[in-house]
């Protein structure tokens, strides 16, 4: 049995950068595994929930520039699967052929990626769900896709608020606030329930 306090088995598991796919068909180098994406608008975290995630401070890199992220960035995740960063929507400052060329890379990965075991969804807890939010939901929708919420920023949000928040996210997602996983990439905040709950795509 573990130590009080120690990571769980299920933790430990070595990642690392595979490959970044320009296409939505792009094949993977190496064995075929389950993959599991991680979405969500630009600058809600998703760098930063991957490292939390994997237990490892730079394994994707966080830049302070929205939108950058241009490609299906591959991660390996202990010979169990692969994790996928996938490029943020609702950029504002995106031009017309950068829009196009993320829903022809994004939507046709969601929508026809046949190892897509799972898609961790990101959110804000600060903020209510956008229009951009609510569309990739019913792109998601349209895939019956096992999704999973994940709120991030929690350490900007008092505890006084912190359920009120939940609550309201999960009632425009159309879930219940016990399904929705809420973290802080600074505390590193829900790391364990997020492993677990990203795991349990695999189960």
């Amino acid at each position: 049995m573990a130590a009080p306090g120690a990571p769980s088995p299920r933790g430990l598991l070595l990642s690392d950068y595979v490959v970044s796919m320009p296409r939505p068909d792009y094949p993977i180098p190496g064995p075929v595994l389950p993959e599991i994406a991680l979405a969500g608008r630009s600058n809600v975290g998703k760098s930063s929930l991957l490292n939390l995630l994997v237990g490892r401070k730079a394994l994707a890199r966080v830049s302070a520039t929205p939108g950058k992220t241009r490609a299906l960035n591959v991660f390996t995740w202990g010979g169990r699967c692969y994790l996928v960063d996938v490029p943020g929507y609702g950029w504002s400052k995106a031009g017309r052929q950068d829009r196009a060329a993320w829903r022809a890379l994004v939507e046709g990965y969601v929508r026809d990626r046949t190892t897509l075991a799972g898609l961790v969804w990101l959110l804000d807890i600060r903020h209510d769900p956008s229009a951009d939010d609510r569309a990739f939901g019913r792109l998601l929708a349209e895939r019956r896709l096992p999704i999973l919420p994940v709120l991030t920023k929690a350490d900007q949000v008092t505890r006084s608020r912190r359920e009120g928040r939940v609550a309201t996210i999960a009632q425009v997602l159309g879930c219940a606030p016990d399904e929705v996983v809420v973290t802080s990439a600074r505390t590193r905040e829900g790391q364990e329930a997020l492993r677990e709950a990203v795991l349990a795509f695999l189960d």
